[in-house]
């Protein structure tokens, strides 16, 4: 997302959206025009939320030294009604030495203050929440673009599950892909970033856990605890590993059907195949409870989360020994 620079009259700018990353990217874009044109650019950044009326006309009123000024008011949706005037008034006569960006998060608080500036001539960002899985994927996409490559239709399928919805993580994970890769991701690529990564967000933990492996799952627990690694993260990646499992286990058919029917990349419906033929449906169904039951100890139920992630994976690779000969 590249921000126009600021329109040359108005000098009003409205970033609008729900969407934190697009925000972000967006003010930092016109922050870029205006120290383009004004290098010497004085600025100024005020929350809009508890702002005094008489520090917003400070740095509104017309400088005695000359020069440009950027001024950014940042969650305009929280302004006080009095503040919303003094904008919605400023912005009918705006200086044309000074740039005033004015960010909201969405939604209807405050809207007539984004009405006014648009009716006053102001350059408008939209940054709207992306919400469905077609937008995450063209998100993707562009993310790869801009890092200088290309990603195949299941690579980039594969990486949404593999990362999640959050906008900022997919980025950053696109843009390493293109560092590690180049050229075209595809899903093996992504699968073997994964695999490089394990370590550090816990999944190689869940795989030990998966294969009934107790002396390496607990080794790796070990490990990954003293580099600092979230419990949480390594909670999640043993929950993710067994609902993976529990959902292949429950459908029977073969590995392309399986991604089709579930809707999971290729790679991550053969990794989970095999994990699940030690377990039975029993198994899976009691492993299921324990992390849930885990979720809630390392948020805070248990007295230490170090020893219930232990508990847990004691736990878990003992239903897999005590089930494995059940359907």
């Amino acid at each position: 997302m590249a921000a126009a620079p600021p329109a040359p009259t108005s000098h009003l700018r409205v970033v609008v959206g729900e969407e934190e990353l697009l925000r972000s990217r967006a003010l930092s874009a016109v922050r870029a025009a205006v120290l383009g044109r004004y290098p010497d650019v004085e600025q100024h950044d005020l929350a809009a939320a508890g702002l005094p009326l008489g520090e917003l006309a400070d740095v509104l009123a017309p400088s005695l030294f000359g020069g440009h000024r950027l001024v950014v008011v940042t969650g305009v949706h929280e302004a006080a009604g009095a503040l919303c005037d003094a904008l919605t008034g400023y912005a009918k006569e705006a200086d044309p030495d000074l740039t005033l960006v004015v960010v909201h998060h969405g939604g209807k608080r405050n809207e007539a203050l984004l009405k006014a500036f648009k009716a006053a001539g102001a350059a408008v960002d939209e940054c709207p929440k992306i919400k469905s899985t077609g937008d995450r994927l063209a998100f993707i996409r562009n993310e790869v673009r801009l890092a200088g490559g290309r990603i195949a239709a299941d690579a980039a399928n594969a990486l949404l599950e593999a990362v999640g919805n959050d906008l900022r993580d997919l980025s950053s994970a696109a843009s390493q892909l293109v560092s590690d890769f180049g050229g075209t991701i595809d899903v093996d690529a992504v699968a073997r970033f994964y695999r490089g990564q394990a370590e550090a967000n816990g999944f190689a933990v869940a795989d030990k856990v998966m294969l009934g492996d107790m002396t390496g799952s607990l080794e790796t627990l070990r490990w990954a605890l003293g580099r600092g690694v979230a419990h949480v993260l390594i909670a999640d990646a043993i929950a993710d590993g067994v609902r993976t499992a529990a959902r292949v286990k429950s459908v029977n058919a073969r590995s392309g059907d399986l991604a089709r029917t579930l809707g999971m990349p290729f790679w991550k419906v053969d990794k989970a195949s095999s994990q699940a033929r030690g377990w039975s449906i029993d198994g899976l169904q009691q492993a299921v409870a324990v992390t849930a039951e885990l979720n809630a100890d390392v948020k805070g139920a248990a007295a230490s989360a170090d020893y219930a992630l232990e508990r847990a994976v004691r736990r878990l690779v003992g239903i897999r020994s005590a089930t494995a000969g059940r359907r």
